[in-house]
Order: structure tokens, then sequence, then C-alpha cells
């Protein structure tokens, strides 16, 4: 799988995980009308991961060290489990769509900062792209509900900070060849997450496949397939290729699919602020690929500006 990203290069992972991210909103509202949360992404990844696992070996690759297995429990525990468990709490303690949107953005901030603590460099002009996303991405929220409790605020916050640190520690721990990185990471965050869910998930106890209806079931596929398998190894390919802030950003541009998608399939109209929000998530991702590369040559203007008027 990740052989594809590097025929395809940055440009094609980011397109798909722009896109096809994009679309789980509106995917997991489906599976979600007839599966209990929790359990529906428990399985989600448990699947995922064995599949990966099956291509792993059909590769040839060896099997995780002990090493490597700790590393993908804890990246696994924080992505696949923790990140994906905190968005469903959120919504259940009764955080509004609007706010739950807005605060996802806050991801690439956080890794950006990890990024910087860990002593790579990140520049001004991400940083500043990274603001602009995010404020576009608010505008886009404002006509989404932004009430909340406490308990919704803290799960909601809780789930941006545990992505980051995962796809962080991805950049650094060790880790086997990428498509038994990707087994070992969803094999055990899913196995927590099932196990969390038959624990502590009143729907997942009482749960009969029988309840299942068609749309939720294709719903649950593509999220398996399109979701996790092609579009999660997308972005961990690009957590090891790209800037960290580049690798984050698809989270202000997935509002904007999600949007187009709302407007084709849900009949959900558009309102002022979307045409505020476009040109600002534009410039940021303008700012956050070609900033470093402009910066560069604005310095290097300098000696050849003050060279002339000399």
């Amino acid at each position: 799988m990740p052989s594809i990203f590097n025929r395809f290069g940055v440009a094609g992972a980011l397109l798909i995980v722009y896109i096809v991210w994009g679309t789980t909103y509106y995917a997991l509202g489906v599976a979600m009308q007839t599966l209990p949360p929790v359990l529906m992404n428990g399985v989600r990844f448990l699947a995922a991961g064995l599949a990966m696992l099956a291509i792993a070996r059909w590769q040839g690759l060896a099997w995780p060290t002990a090493a490597q297995w700790r590393a993908s429990a804890l990246i696994g525990g924080l992505m696949a489990f923790a990140a994906m468990a905190l968005v469903v709490l959120a919504q259940q303690a009764g955080i509004g769509s609007g706010l739950m949107a807005t605060v996802v953005t806050t991801m690439p901030m956080w890794l950006a900062l990890w990024t910087r603590w860990g002593g790579e460099r990140v520049p001004v002009t991400s940083w500043i792209g990274l603001v602009l996303g995010a404020t576009g991405a608010l505008l886009l929220a404002l006509e989404g509900d932004f009430s909340t409790t406490v308990l919704g605020t803290l799960c909601a916050f809780g789930a941006p900070l545990a992505w980051s640190v995962g796809s962080y520690a991805s950049r650094k721990l060790p880790l086997p060849a990428p498509a038994m990185a990707s087994a070992a990471q969803w094999l055990l965050g899913g196995l927590l997450g099932t196990v969390a869910a038959l624990l502590f998930e009143p729907g997942a106890r009482s749960f009969q496949f029988a309840q299942v209806s068609a749309v939720s079931a294709l719903a649950w596929v593509y999220l398996v397939v399109l979701g996790t398998m092609v579009t999660l190894n997308a972005y961990l390919w690009l957590l090891q290729n790209t800037s960290a802030a580049l690798a984050g950003s698809y989270s202000f541009v997935n509002p904007v699919v999600a949007l187009a998608v709302g407007v084709w399939l849900g009949g959900e109209r558009l309102n002022g602020w979307v045409f505020v929000a476009l040109p600002l998530i534009g410039a940021a991702l303008a700012l956050i690929l070609y900033g470093g590369p402009l910066l560069a040559w604005l310095r290097r203007q300098r000696p050849a500006r003050a060279a002339t008027s000399g």
C-alpha cells in the first residue's frame, strides 16, 4: 500500500487524505444509525488490521520486534482507540457539531508544537497557515451547533490531542516496515476499542447483527477500506515524508469536502460564511506548501538589492 504513495508522491497522498477523510463525516453518520459507535470503530480497525497483516505477510515482511510492538501499541492506542472514542463520547456528552468541527482543527497545531519541542524547525509561514486554516474551518462551522457541556468539551479537546501525540510518536518511535506497522497499530488499537465497547458501551453488549441496516453496513465497509486502509496509510506515509504542518492540514480541508458532500447528498444549504472561509483555507494551504521556499527566495533577494543599490 505505501508503494502506491511513493509512486504518486505527496500530492497524490494529500489528495486522498483531503477527499476521502472529508467524506467519512457523512459515512460515520450513516454507519452509526444502526451500529454502536465505539464498537463500530473498534471492529473497523480490527478488520483493517487483519487485512493489512495479510498484505504484510504476503509481502514477506517480518513480525515486529518487542520494541516495535510496544511502539505500535502506543500509537494505535492513541489514534485508533483514544482519539476515536473521545470523539464519540464528546458527541454523546452533548457537544454541538460546530464546536466539534472547530476543535478538531487544533490537531495540526498540537502536532507542530510537539515537532518544534522535539527539535525540528517549523517555519513561521506554517504557523500562520495553520492559524488561517483553523479560522477558515471555524467560519465553515458557524452553521453548526455550538452547544456543549463540561464533559463534552474535555472529550472534544482530548481527541485531537491524543491524535497529535500518536501522530508525532509515529514519526519518532521504532516501527516495522509500513504495512506491518499499520497492521500492528490498527490491530492493537482496534482490540482496545472492541474490548472497551463490550465492557462499557450499553449498545455493544446487546448488539445483534439483525439490527444493522444495509446502508450502515456499506458505510462501515467504506470506512474500513477507504477511510482506514487507504487513507490512514496515506496519512501515516505523509507523516514520514512531509512536514508535520502539511500532513496535518487535512483537518481544515476536510470540512470543505464534508460541506460539499452534505450539499450534494444531504440537501444542506450554503451560507455566506463559506465564501469567506474558502479563501482563508486556500491561503493557509499556499503558506504551508510554499511559504518556506518563498521566504528563502525573499532572503536571497536582499543581498542582490543591496548590491544593486550600492
